[in-house]
């Protein structure tokens, strides 16, 4: 395990890098990216150790035995890697470089980006297809408003599980600890979910996920909540939203970041949304606000995340200087 600078100065490194570069296209065609690698692993434990003949407790069991494997795996490779890379300010930058790969401040940006342009280009039909790439809900039943909101809480939600936490695992673990949170939460959203057939099995996963976004989710809020007035809004504002909604959110760690987002735009987010024939009943955050949400405010929502993540990395970067 590297010391703590060294770990911190590979986090700096690593952000900049996925500022700079994202996921190019070109090499992901090429090459399959390490979480379709995951969930290659993931489809193949599901299929294998998934038995519908079984009782709940011992699928709940398969369950627990696939997240355990999966980790100890991620893990190991990690370390194996970190080792193999070295200290040295090349293996430093190295393994920034690896890092990168797994956080994905600019490819967020441009798949909310994305909802905007086709706006402009293809009018709600085009927009409602493009927010279906980023979001679960049923496009077909959102209008303008529906689509804009739905976009703008992706951002929120996003930017916590897959910019603030495997950044701030990297920083605890290296590149064991970031490898580990990406495995845990790329089987949460395969098979985290309460369904007949995941109900037990996704049972470890989805649990193991909501324990390692406890800190990070906060931590996104926070971030969110001070840079709100790049976007109009009121940092004071934003964590009054937070401390009274986050709580009502259906997930113990999305409501916080989402719940931030509410307060800095101004806006009521989640409330009731409709996954295929499922209606989901939530309560909104930030209920009695604004909820005629366009694309304006979803460029006002990628503001905030580009200065969300630029003080995420102003703070590392003074970190590497103290630690």
């Amino acid at each position: 395990m590297l010391a703590g600078s060294e770990t911190i100065l590979i986090v700096v490194l690593a952000i900049a890098f996925d500022g700079l570069i994202g996921d190019p296209d070109l090499l992901w065609r090429r090459f399959p990216h390490p979480v379709a690698l995951m969930g290659s692993a993931i489809n193949m434990l599901d299929r294998a150790l998934n038995r519908e003949q079984w009782s709940a407790a011992q699928r709940k069991a398969a369950g627990c035995l696939t997240t355990g494997v999966l980790v100890a795996i991620c893990a190991g490779l990690g370390l194996l890697l970190e080792a193999a890379l070295g200290s040295t300010l090349l293996g430093q930058a190295a393994q920034g470089l690896v890092a990168s790969i797994l956080i994905a401040q600019r490819s967020l940006y441009q798949h909310v980006s994305r909802v905007v342009s086709a706006f402009t280009d293809g009018g709600l039909a085009g927009a409602r297809r493009a927010v279906s790439m980023i979001v679960g809900r049923d496009p077909e039943q959102l209008d303008t408003s529906g689509v804009s909101r739905a976009a703008i809480e992706s951002c929120a939600e996003n930017f916590s599980d897959g910019v603030v936490a495997p950044v701030f695992w990297l920083a605890l673990l290296g590149l064991p600890g970031l490898f580990v949170y990406k495995v845990v939460n790329t089987a949460d959203s395969m098979i985290g979910h309460r369904s007949p057939r995941y109900e037990s099995f996704g049972w470890a996963a989805a649990r193991l996920d909501d324990l390692l976004n406890l800190a990070p989710a906060r931590l996104a809020a926070i971030l969110i909540a001070l840079v709100a007035p790049i976007a109009g809004g009121s940092t004071a504002q934003a964590f009054k939203i937070v401390w009274r909604d986050a709580s009502k959110h259906r997930s113990p760690n999305a409501g916080w970041p989402e719940s931030a987002m509410a307060g800095a735009l101004s806006l009521a987010l989640a409330g009731p949304r409709r996954y295929g024939d499922r209606l989901v009943d939530d309560p909104f955050l930030n209920a009695g606000a604004r909820m005629d949400a366009d694309s304006a405010d979803i460029r006002r929502a990628l503001n905030l995340l580009i200065a969300a993540c630029s003080l995420e990395a102003a703070i590392y970067a003074a970190l590497a200087f103290v630690v």
